[in-house]
């Protein structure tokens, strides 16, 4: 049925939606094009493609976001002269984290988390934090040095204009970005890029995704993580199958790799150095 008009009415038609008006339109009408393919029909297409997009991104929501009461909360956790106050910014960051599942998930390991993953790493002046989510907020667990740059990205524009206000409240310069990874992935040279909790999710959409994000992020330090339950806390053998998929993954992509693997209660992490072989 996909004519340029069809997909046009069908991506307006889902962002009316409150719930998905502020995702990248380019994820809509990539996703809508999809579904259009497959069937003869506008509303089951749109159905469809929101249907998607809650498996992407809708599930891990607890509520609606108020984005402007959680940048109030942060503002009031910086003391006027500009020195946080670390035990209510800690408190802050903990209680607006709890409103998304995979940050949720991360609270009860927060420093035992960065502290394993950035440990015998060089100073760690460049972050990119790829389909974030709100795991920037996690940023005064990272240790990291002062003038770190920070760069967070996802679909989602109103969440990342939030976030964009919030980085320089958490201790980094830095600034939030849209982008769908599924279309671009961003080519900044980092010291440490994160990937967490993601590639299962884009891969419901496009099952490549997963080598050609291993193969063009340009980071000296990948670290990369599968969930370790579902968002109902059921674990199906989910790490032998994601360390076996990732496995997979990275055997397709070209260079040289140290990977360490490590385990935690929610997440199977996996960081990657890239060797430089001469």
């Amino acid at each position: 049925m996909e004519t340029l008009e069809s997909l046009t009415q069908l991506t307006a038609m889902v962002r009316t939606s409150p719930k998905y008006r502020a995702i990248a339109p380019e994820l809509v009408h990539l996703i809508g094009s999809q579904e259009l393919a497959k069937r003869n029909n506008l509303k089951a297409a749109v159905k469809a493609t929101k249907n998607k997009l809650h498996q992407i991104t809708g599930a891990y929501w607890q509520g609606k976001p108020d984005y402007g009461e959680w940048l109030d909360l942060l503002q009031r956790a910086s003391a006027e002269d500009n020195t946080p106050d670390q035990k209510l910014l800690h408190t802050t960051c903990r209680t607006l984290m709890a409103h998304h599942a995979s940050t949720r998930e991360r609270l009860p390991i927060l420093r035992e988390f960065y502290n394993v993953l950035f440990a015998g790493l060089p100073p760690i002046r460049s972050v990119l934090d790829l389909a974030c989510g709100l795991n920037p907020l996690t940023i005064p667990w990272m240790g990291l040095p002062a003038g770190a740059h920070y760069t967070a990205c996802d679909i989602n524009g109103e969440q990342m204009a939030f976030l964009g206000e919030a980085l320089p409240l958490l201790g980094v310069t830095g600034k939030a970005v849209v982008c769908d990874l599924l279309q671009e992935v961003p080519q900044e040279p980092v010291d440490v890029a994160l990937l967490l909790k993601t590639i299962p999710c884009l891969e419901q959409v496009d099952r490549a995704i997963g080598s050609r994000l291993l193969r063009e992020i340009n980071a000296s330090v990948l670290i990369v993580s599968f969930p370790a339950q579902s968002l109902g806390g059921r674990n199906k053998r989910m790490v032998d199958t994601y360390s076996s998929h990732f496995a997979t993954l990275l055997s397709a992509v070209v260079g040289h790799w140290e990977v360490e693997q490590f385990s935690f209660p929610t997440e199977v992490v996996f960081r990657l150095h890239q060797l430089h072989v001469q």
